[in-house]
């Protein structure tokens, strides 16, 4: 967990505009990427909470690009909610700003930090529950590409350039293998005789996006189900979080994603692969919820190919969890030794899972 004293939290939570008297910080939630803290103000006797990150310099090298993304996409999703009627508080993440209008600041370390208002009586799931859960989560993620459609001002900066080309992802894998900077190539053959039996496919999605059958869209690129919060009451979809890499990109990245990380019942480190599998329940749900979202945002060709977007996906986040593991763990954080090369298994029993199934989601959609 981020560690960080008290008053070097209440140094950089002051540079923005917030009412009330910082009480307390706490590091909060289970990202792989940025430091996030839950703060505590009391404002006249009520306690508010907001959420401060400090953005990961090493991950995203143009964070003020990033943010003018994030301002963006906020922005523009608050004047879609209004515009529809729609109670606003917990639609949308709200950032912070400074008193010259900026929504970030930075240190005195040269890492950039960013404020929302934290959203109330909702939470991200880890593992989802039901089908239920899973129905309003692709239904959120949905909706969220269908309000950025029109989104004004020009193309969105590219905050990781080539992030889904999964061919790419398998020569970054290919190179960790030929470095091997910490010796542990030959203990993980199998794992990587797995990916390159597969890599024949990898670009068919590129392949069809360059030949015109599948378009460019504005979408989240990292669409699991805990980067969206549901309602503790209603149990509906509220909000879309970790929006750091929403850039240009395929839809069918997004729903893949959600397969990749919502049909599993088991945890994303889980050693006990009799535990994972994609459940079959799950994915019909996240087709129906996606579908009800996008609404005719989707073309014939991206509906034809959701079921192969769930094993893309999930191989290539398996390869970059290989990688980052032959590298060292220099991406992804880590709680303790081996869990990067836990993570790739977990993806890779994943994908042998959807394999299994891909007659029945073909037959679905």
């Amino acid at each position: 967990m981020p560690n960080r004293s008290q008053k070097e939290i209440a140094s950089i939570i002051n540079q923005f505009i917030v009412y009330g008297d910082f009480l307390v910080a706490v590091p909060f939630g289970c990202g792989h990427v940025n430091d996030t803290f839950q703060l505590t103000f009391d404002q006249g006797g009520v306690r508010l909470h907001y959420t401060l990150q400090k953005i990961n310099k090493n991950v995203f090298t143009e964070p003020v690009k990033v943010m003018d993304n994030v301002d963006r996409v906020t922005a523009h999703i608050l004047h879609k909610i209004r515009e529809a009627h729609i109670e606003t508080r917990k639609r949308t993440l709200r950032l912070l700003r400074t008193p010259d209008n900026k929504p970030y600041v930075f240190d005195g370390n040269g890492d950039c930090w960013r404020a929302y208002v934290f959203v109330e009586h909702a939470r991200a799931y880890e593992v989802l529950e039901n089908t239920e859960q899973a129905f309003h989560v692709a239904e959120g993620f949905g909706e969220f590409q269908k309000q950025l459609i029109d989104l004004p001002g020009g193309r969105l900066f590219e905050t990781i350039p080539d992030f889904h080309d999964t061919p790419k992802r398998i020569g970054q894998l290919e190179a960790a293998i030929k470095a091997d900077v910490k010796g542990r190539a030959k203990s993980v053959a199998k794992e990587i005789d797995f990916v390159m039996s597969r890599r024949d496919e990898a670009g068919l999605l590129l392949k069809l996006h360059k030949e015109g059958s599948i378009p460019e869209r504005i979408t989240h690129n990292d669409t699991k189900a805990n980067n969206i919060l549901i309602d503790d009451l209603s149990g509906n979809a509220l909000c879309v979080l970790d929006l750091d890499t929403v850039m240009p990109g395929l839809s069918l990245y997004d729903f893949g994603d959600m397969v990749r990380s919502a049909t599993n019942p088991a945890d994303e480190d889980e050693v006990d692969l009799s535990k994972v599998e994609m459940r079959f329940d799950m994915y019909e749900a996240l087709v129906k919820g996606y579908l009800q979202g996008a609404g005719d945002l989707l073309t014939a060709a991206e509906k034809e190919m959701l079921p192969f977007a769930g094993k893309l996906i999930t191989l290539e986040i398996g390869c970059r969890f290989l990688a980052d593991y032959l590298n060292g763990d220099t991406y992804f954080k880590i709680q303790r030794p081996d869990q990067n090369l836990d993570r790739a298994r977990n993806q890779f029993k994943m994908v042998a899972s959807i394999e299994s199934q891909m007659e029945k989601m073909k037959s679905l959609i």
